[in-house]
């Protein structure tokens, strides 16, 4: 239902952007313009990768690979969304529920010390290794020495293809890698610019726990099982591999598949596994090596051109939608390993950082495209049985991070996967609610995985938390705001919103001290305070972002329900318990408070800034209407970094989104060259370390916060769209088209010399449109489906 929104075409908007970037030619150099050709949005190495994370991803949101480009013996590493290792998870407990009355009385009480061992004692462990796993390898292997001409290796983000070219002996071999949403296969291609030089053995493994055949006379296939060591026995997979040539011969030696003297020759992996969406816990009985069959013959029998273009127009259909050109010289000729170690040693690159603002939007597509599992950790790519953290779904702000971009960005349909997520989280949810704290409605802790488990578990530093269920439920509300589609917010997000608000209502109570509604006991996501006696604590009843968050699912369930006409017993009692709810503080020195008591800091630099949470990715403070929560904000940010926070790669692309939140352009990218310098690897992927890809969603989501921002307002108010919000002196010259704001509109916008110089904007619902640049604010009625354009005094064209 929600893909319905993002019927927006192409040629709309390569109308509006050829109109556009006509009257873009005066304040644009020359460069500049050229810059907007493909070529500027390639990654491109002059040397193979010599490890995993230097190689290059492909991604149709279902499978992933990652090239590495070697010339003699080439590695393709595979991933399958799907693949992970099963079985036992922790389970709720009753323990909790009897263990979490105590701990509030204690809590209230002072006692701390005891309030901790308590909890500690009633939370079941952390079960892991549970991984998910990668598929496994393709190996190809060639008569060619490691050492050629004119080697490059590159990834073109507007086509979604991996190239591998280069010379030898007179011959220029071009090897293309692609993972097609449209036939739902990842292609391998191999030409040669002579006849008969196509020559190779190509094989499949993985470290562990699966079985290699040939197939016929052309294939493959390679089936197991994801688990660790006999053990957490999970998902079930079949893999194969089909060849064809154009001329030359395919024949099967041993375990391995043999293309000889072929003027070209074409590779194609399917994969099928036993993961049951509907129900994780009743694998599918269908036949996996017959799918693959079924699904490897289809594609095999289209033309390699129409599967090429056909793969390209599906990408471009989404990446097209979204433009950016942040002025200054292009450096498009240069490797972009060259280009980032330039950055690293104290150059400025706004290519660069163009760039990487349409690589994530590049690895979102890759990664989530309807009907298919959310981007983890890693996205969906990942080299290992054993994954940092399992490359799960971490839900107090990895997950949510990893979808940032999305509305904003037009990229609403890669959102779907989230939504269909949380939706399916209800079950077991609602069991856990009603398990460990005796309520209604559903709740999530800080973490789950493929097997949609949910509970509080483990240290409670991080296992107790009890928002991640509440947190992701605003991305459903977000998405009716940005495109208005109420048959998706009447079947799915109101429900969705409805349970986590139910939940609120049972876990909240009253502190004996103010009457004020407040949540707990439970963590500020991973942090510590200094209690009383001097020692380390975690829990609190009240913390500022428990508080945020819980305001956020009340105002948006309320918001929710007035859009569908809504009033009832239900939405009463919701309206009640946000009036009194206890809200954060301002503390003597001036910064928000991140715990409901002035505590001192264990960890002054600590990664989590999550009491900023209402300044982003919540609406509860912002400039216009609570500028003295902003300004506390804006001290507590300033603090976390003088003591060294920001050292993670996703905390910084957290820190970007507020300095544009607080209208500080300088300083978001200051923080965006910090992000290059040092949370960024050779391909661009985001460094933690190790690599988690939410670095890479959020640095995309904060460029477009520093460029357009619509968060302030609500659905019967209408939003004020605030153009250029924190626009640096770094960027004097640019543009972007097809970013997206609250209340459907879709907004171009252009600048030179560091001020606006001109916007479009068409409108997709006909709501109210209030415009804001600097001191100027109009306000103009619209039509669904009109355009409108106004120049840099906001006077309409």
């Amino acid at each position: 239902m929600w893909a319905a929104w993002a019927t927006d075409t192409i040629e709309r908007m390569n109308t509006l952007r050829l109109a556009w970037t006509c009257a873009l030619a005066v304040a644009m150099t020359a460069g500049s313009l050229a810059a907007e050709t493909s070529t500027r949005w390639t990654l491109w190495y002059q040397q193979p990768a010599t490890k995993w994370l230097e190689a290059l991803p492909i991604g149709n949101g279902r499978l992933g690979a990652m090239v590495f480009g070697a010339v003699a013996e080439e590695r393709i590493q595979l991933d399958e969304q799907s693949l992970w290792a099963g079985p036992p998870v922790p389970e709720p407990t009753p323990k909790v529920r009897e263990a979490v009355t105590q701990t509030r009385e204690l809590l209230f009480a002072g006692d701390y010390a005891k309030a901790h061992q308590v909890m500690q004692a009633a939370l079941p462990p952390r079960i892991s290794p549970r991984s998910h796993q990668t598929l496994g390898d393709l190996h190809l292997k060639f008569n060619l020495p490691d050492k050629v001409g004119s080697y490059r290796r590159e990834l073109d983000l507007g086509r979604a293809m991996a190239t591998t070219r280069f010379e030898h002996d007179g011959v220029t071999y071009t090897r293309q890698v692609f993972a097609t949403p449209v036939d739902d296969v990842i292609v391998v291609r191999l030409t040669a610019s002579q006849p008969g030089k196509v020559s190779f053995a190509a094989t499949l493994d993985r470290p562990a726990d699966f079985h290699t055949q040939p197939i016929g006379s052309d294939g493959l296939i390679m089936t197991g099982q994801a688990q660790h060591g006999g053990k957490h026995l999970g998902v079930k997979f079949a893999a194969r591999l089909k060849a064809t040539t154009e001329g030359g011969s395919v024949t099967v030696q041993g375990d391995a598949l043999h293309i000889t003297g072929a003027d070209a020759a074409t590779l194609y992996l399917a994969c099928a596994t036993d993961y049951n969406f509907a129900d994780p816990s009743a694998p599918l009985s269908r036949d996996r090596e017959a799918a693959c069959a079924s699904t490897l013959n289809k594609a095999a029998a289209r033309p390699i051109k129409a599967v090429i273009d056909d793969h390209v127009a599906a990408h471009r259909e989404l990446f097209d939608r979204c433009t950016i050109n942040l002025g200054g010289g292009d450096r498009a000729d240069q490797p972009t390993d060259a280009r980032l170690d330039a950055v690293k040693k104290g150059g400025i690159d706004v290519g660069l950082e163009a760039l990487h603002f349409q690589y994530g939007r590049y690895l979102l597509i890759s990664s989530s495209r309807p009907g298919t599992m959310p981007a983890n950790l890693q996205g969906i790519w990942n080299d290992k049985l054993d994954a940092p953290w399992n490359a799960d779904y971490h839900v107090n702000i990895n997950l949510q991070m990893n979808y940032w971009p999305a509305e904003v960005t037009g990229l609403s349909e890669c959102a779907g996967p989230l939504f269909d997520f949380v939706e399916r989280m209800i079950p077991n949810g609602q069991r856990a609610a009603k398990i460990d704290f005796g309520a209604r409605g559903a709740v999530s802790s800080h973490t789950t995985d493929a097997w949609l488990w949910s509970t509080v578990f483990g240290r409670l530093q991080w296992g107790m938390w009890v928002h991640g269920y509440g947190w992701c439920t605003q991305h459903l509300m977000e998405h009716y705001r940005f495109t208005g589609d109420r048959t998706f917010l009447r079947e799915q997000g109101y429900p969705v919103l409805k349970e986590a608000a139910l939940f609120y209502l049972d876990y909240l109570v009253s502190d004996p001290e103010t009457g004020k509604l407040v949540s707990g006991p439970e963590n500020s996501p991973e942090n510590n305070y200094l209690g009383p006696d001097g020692k380390r604590y975690t829990l609190a009843m009240g913390a500022s972002m428990s508080q945020q968050i819980v305001w956020d699912v009340f105002t948006n369930t309320l918001e929710a329900a007035g859009e569908l006409g809504i009033d009832d017993e239900f939405t009463k009692q919701v309206a009640a318990a946000r009036d009194r709810l206890a809200l954060p503080r301002i503390g003597d020195d001036g910064r928000l408070m991140e715990w409901n008591k002035p505590f001192k800091e264990a960890e002054p630099g600590h990664r989590h800034i999550s009491h900023l949470f209402a300044v982003h990715p919540g609406r509860q403070y912002n400039r216009i209407d609570s500028p003295d929560m902003i300004t506390a904000a804006r001290k507590t940010i300033d603090f976390r970094l003088s003591h060294g926070g920001g050292h993670t790669g996703w905390s910084r692309a957290w820190i970007i989104n507020f300095f544009a939140r607080f209208g500080d352009g300088d300083k978001a990218h200051e923080n965006i060259v910090m992000l290059l310098r040092k949370s960024t690897l050779s391909n661009l992927f985001d460094n933690h370390p190790p690599f988690q890809i939410d670095g890479n969603f959020g640095y995309t989501a904060g460029v477009a916060e520093m460029l357009l921002q619509s968060h302030v307002g609500d659905s019967q108010r209408g939003y004020r769209l605030e153009l250029l919000p924190a626009l640096p002196t770094a960027w004097p010259t640019g543009s972007i088209t097809g970013l997206r704001a609250r209340g459907g509109f879709i907004v171009d916008i252009t600048w030179a010399d560091g001020k606006l110089t001109g916007v479009m904007i068409t409108s997709k619902l006909g709501r109210p449109l209030k415009l804001a640049y600097g001191d100027h604010v109009i306000e103009q009625p619209t039509k669904a489906g009109e355009t409108y354009r106004f120049n840099m005094t906001l006077n309409r064209q």
